[in-house]
């Protein structure tokens, strides 16, 4: 009996990395942005398409947060904008990063978030200097908007006490106060045709003001690149408006197997019209060379993909 009881000891012990591997946490963000749907979609299909997994989207504060769970190992795939993931892998402390998450693995480089700075149209804001003296929302703390609001802030020549009042808060709160009139401006970081925003134009008159050129060149950074809000993305919105956009990522971590890997990265791309069904930023994604692109490694079952498709 003791040697049958040690035998079932052992075969536990081993099945139980395999049995975890079974579970897929898909991180997200606020659920007012394009990360939660998108991720509802992307577990959606991971469902359908990978049998006996167990697949769950959790909203998240998004790309910092997504990027300290992966670390620890609670969540197998999440989404994260490319500076937070370099300074994740840097090990950056004041962004909110205690350590260099080493145990970081890429998926695939996916869509640009554009930095979309939303503004009522009652406040009189129209340039990136109109905001000194006004009340602005930024972003969740440490959220991958709010880094991109103090890096584009700097380059402009602001900081957050040029405001007369500075909120961190999630997308759809920050539209709620627009609504009531107790802010007057927002940083947004996502995809093109974000919801809050939506909802907050379709409401009242706004405006989204431009980022120069010349700003982007300032941060200093290469994830940030010019780009443009088209006309007509937004209710009103009739005019294109150059902005700065930085490219997203879907991350996991060393801890998931080469199988289970190469198993999310073969499905994401064979279900790209699921994805572009849940949210119109998904149409930007591709599969080509781009998608191998990351400041972190490829985790070695998506770099098996991407040989396959002789991206690599």
């Amino acid at each position: 009996m003791k040697r049958f009881a040690a035998a079932v000891g052992v075969c536990l012990f081993v099945a139980l990395p395999a049995q975890a591997e079974s579970f897929i946490t898909v991180l997200t963000g606020g659920t007012s942005g394009v990360y939660y749907p998108l991720g509802v979609a992307l577990s959606n299909v991971y469902g359908k398409a990978l049998p006996g997994a167990k697949v769950t989207a959790q909203a998240t504060k998004a790309s910092v947060e997504n990027l300290n769970l992966l670390q620890a190992g609670r969540g197998e795939i999440g989404f994260t904008l490319g500076d937070s993931l370099s300074d994740a892998w840097k090990g950056n402390e004041e962004v909110g990063f205690k350590a260099k998450l080493e145990k970081l693995r890429t998926i695939a480089a996916i869509y640009p978030n554009y930095i979309q700075v939303v503004a009522t149209k009652d406040s009189g804001i129209k340039t990136l200097a109109d905001l000194k003296g006004k009340r602005v929302s930024v972003g969740a703390p440490k959220s991958g908007t709010e880094l991109n609001a103090r890096a584009i802030f700097n380059a402009a020549g602001l900081a957050y006490k040029d405001f007369a009042k500075t909120e961190y808060l999630p997308f759809g709160e920050s539209v709620d106060l627009m609504k009531n009139r107790q802010l007057d401006a927002t940083l947004i970081s996502a995809g093109l045709g974000v919801a809050a925003i939506k909802d907050l134009s379709a409401s009242q008159e706004v405006t989204v003001v431009t980022i120069p050129a010349d700003v982007i060149a300032k941060v200093g950074d290469p994830a940030y690149i010019a780009e443009t809000v088209p006309a007509n993305t937004y209710p009103g919105q009739t005019e294109a408006v150059p902005t700065a956009a930085v490219r997203n990522l879907l991350v996991t971590h060393s801890g998931v197997s080469d199988d289970a890997a190469y198993a999310m990265t073969k499905t994401l791309f064979e279900n790209l019209d699921a994805l572009a069904a849940a949210h119109v930023a998904a149409k930007q994604i591709k599969l080509d060379a781009t998608a191998t692109q990351s400041p972190v490694p490829l985790h070695p079952g998506a770099a098996k993909f991407y040989k396959e498709k002789g991206l690599m």
